[in-house]
């Protein structure tokens, strides 16, 4: 798994938690969807990479981060 994508992941992250709080919740949702789902979409194949174990943990929680704030942000 290569650490462009990874670091790619992160400023998507960081990207997402510096938006203004004026800015309209369900674009802000849908952008958290997505992240969800290009998170999870990276842990399977970290997961199948030989070298990809070590950035289990890290996908794990912004996966779970991410689900945190779809449930309390935009109740799902």
């Amino acid at each position: 798994m290569s650490t462009k994508v990874l670091d790619a992941s992160r400023a998507r992250w960081a990207t997402l938690l510096s938006q203004p709080a004026n800015v309209d919740q369900e674009k802000i949702c849908r952008a958290y969807a997505t992240s969800f789902y290009e998170s999870v979409t990276l842990r399977q194949a970290a997961a199948r990479c030989a070298d990809g174990g070590r950035n289990l943990a890290l996908l794990d929680s912004e996966i779970n981060a991410f689900n945190d704030l779809i449930s309390t942000k935009c109740g799902g």
